[in-house]
Order: structure tokens, then sequence, then C-alpha cells
């Protein structure tokens, strides 16, 4: 359950998708010591997920922050001052 609707922070998120990164090309080294030392039926499937895993590692790396925004419980931003062209304020100086 999230109770807030801010975003993780880019660094948790790099590191999440890192870790994804990382465990996904584990299995896939597993997949290629299974081929070596699995008989023949086994070395197919082992070949398959050593062929595939990398292009899932990459989607899954990439994939950034999947978590929704409601945009329904946002605010209206209101309207912003803005300063106009230059503005003098005549007067005298007291002090020094």
């Amino acid at each position: 359950m999230v109770i807030t609707s801010a975003a993780i922070s880019h660094s948790r998120d790099l590191e999440m998708r890192q870790r994804r990164y990382l465990w996904t090309m584990l299995i896939r080294s597993l997949c290629f010591v299974g081929l070596v030392i699995t008989p023949s039926p086994w070395r197919w499937a082992f070949l398959a997920g050593a062929g595939l895993l990398p292009a899932i590692a990459v989607v899954l790396g990439n994939a950034g922050d999947r978590r929704s925004k409601d945009t329904n419980d946002v605010e209206p931003v209101e309207e912003r001052l803005q300063l106009t062209d230059h503005v003098t304020i005549r007067g005298d100086l007291e002090g020094e």
C-alpha cells in the first residue's frame, strides 16, 4: 500500500533496476553452466534461456517507476504572479 503519491528517488530507482538486471544476468550465467553439464534434451532449454534472458534483462533494467500517478487527487495550480517590465521605486536613502 502506498501512502504518498510521491515517486521514489532516482538513486533508489536506479539501484532497483540494476539489481533486477544483475539477477537476470546471474540466471543467464547459470544457463550457460547448465548448457555445458546437462544431457541433450535439457540443453535446448538452457540454450533458449541463455539466448532470451539478455533481452528480458534489458527490458527489466530499463523499466522505471511503474506506480500509477493518480492525477485526480492533485489540486489545480494557482496562476502564478509574474513580474512586469522594469519597476522603479523612488525614494531617499537614509544613513550614510
